[in-house]
């Protein structure tokens, strides 16, 4: 497990900056992070039934909440708050913003949908 070693939500840019043990770090914007929620809502309950999330681009993360020493869960300005986002998944996602976000754009345009 890669922990971080700080964790800062910049509000005026919807940004989570988090610094992880192995020395990386990750700005992720609350929109990636909404869109990519470990939650039944987002990822379904098994594969195959993931929902495409669409209109999130002024979401805010407006609370921060831990979940034992393993996880936060992230409480969103639509009222989403079920997700669990484990220190493992955010150094990934951390990882992949890139490619998970440009996946995402594709799928929104393919769909027909926005970030509006």
């Amino acid at each position: 497990m890669n922990n971080p070693t700080q964790i800062k939500l910049r509000r005026a840019e919807n940004l989570l900056d988090l610094h992880f043990e192995d020395g990386s770090t990750a700005s992720l914007p609350a929109e990636l992070l909404r869109v990519e929620s470990q939650s039944a809502e987002v990822m379904g309950h098994a594969p195959g039934q993931e929902v495409l999330v669409a209109g999130k681009k002024q979401v805010a993360i407006t609370g921060i909440e831990p979940t034992g020493n393993y996880a936060i869960r992230l409480i969103f300005s639509d009222g989403h708050d079920t997700g669990i986002y484990t220190w493992d998944f955010l150094h990934q996602l951390g990882r992949e913003q890139n490619i998970r976000w440009h996946r995402y754009l594709r799928r929104l345009e393919e769909a027909g949908l926005t970030r509006e």
